[in-house]
């Protein structure tokens, strides 16, 4: 790659009206923050951003074309040009997370599309926001990507000074680190989870927020891994469902549809309670399409 040409830019203030269009997989779908009431059962960081946008903006507009289980390319071929066609102020881009975890992948070649799509969103005028691949850590089950997941990142990086685009890191959450933070598939946040890359979002754009962010000791255990009966529990819930969709050539998201494909306006209000049932709800792993 060639060396940077445009320095990576800090937070500029956006300007109404904002229109935020949200890309990527489940990450950016919210999967692992469920709420019954909002299209495909779930809210996630995206929505609680532009909630919050709204209330900094009230003309605010919103789309998320994210779905679940989608491959980088799956991702710009479905989402770009509808994404373009809204005309966008914002734009945010989590993809590849899936990629990491097939067989083999060619990191350098993915990310040449990758920057394909990033140049023609800022040729638009859109102020852009990426993300790094999130550290599993040594004890996740995906802690085999690690290296692959770090060359991803540097190659965001440089995307992002070439392009004058921003940068979530999401690398560097060190907080999400905590298994409370993560949903019972141990594969996508849980609501905290959301709630705290939303306020990281919120915080690079420059806006103020009043997002509820409670310590980590008052949040639930979500995920215990080596704890034998959770182990057993995961692997047969999530772990043998998704080895399934491997052997079939199947994806989490076949059946699924992009959330708000066209502009809505998102205001604050609280999440309805899922209840117990959602501890067995048949989550899609967000890196495992």
């Amino acid at each position: 790659m060639t060396e940077p040409t445009t320095p990576r830019p800090a937070a500029v203030p956006l300007a109404p009206p904002v229109r935020y269009v949200a890309l990527g997989d489940s990450m950016t779908e919210g999967v692992g923050d469920p709420d019954p009431a909002r299209p495909n059962g779930v809210r996630g960081w995206a929505d609680l951003v532009a909630e919050q946008l709204t209330a900094a903006h009230p003309d605010t507009r919103y789309a998320n074309l994210a779905v679940r289980g989608r491959l980088l390319r799956g991702i710009v071929e479905e989402q770009l040009e509808p994404c373009l066609a809204l005309e966008p102020t914002l734009v945010s881009l989590y993809a590849g997370g899936n990629d990491m975890l097939r067989p083999r992948v060619d990191v350098d070649a993915l990310m040449e599309l990758y920057e394909r799509a990033v140049a023609r969103l800022r040729d638009s005028g859109a102020q852009v926001v990426l993300f790094t691949a999130f550290d599993p850590g040594r004890e996740a089950p995906t802690s085999w990507t690690r290296p692959r997941q770090a060359l991803y990142n540097e190659h965001v990086r440089e995307i992002a000074d070439r392009h004058g685009c921003l940068v979530l890191d999401y690398w560097r959450m060190r907080t999400l680190q905590d298994w409370r933070y993560w949903a019972v598939d141990r594969l996508h946040m849980s609501t905290a989870g959301h709630t705290h890359v939303a306020a990281r979002m919120l915080e690079l754009l420059g806006v103020h927020h009043d997002l509820d962010l409670p310590p980590t000791d008052r949040l639930p255990v979500t995920a215990s891994p080596g704890v034998l009966k959770e182990d057993l529990y995961w692997a047969r819930e999530y772990l043998l469902p998704w080895i399934g969709r491997r052997l079939r050539g199947t994806s989490s998201g076949d059946a699924v549809a992009a959330r708000r494909p066209a502009y809505t306006t998102l205001r604050p209000h609280p999440v309805v309670p899922a209840g117990p049932a959602a501890r067995a709800e048949p989550a899609a792993p967000a890196r495992c399409g």
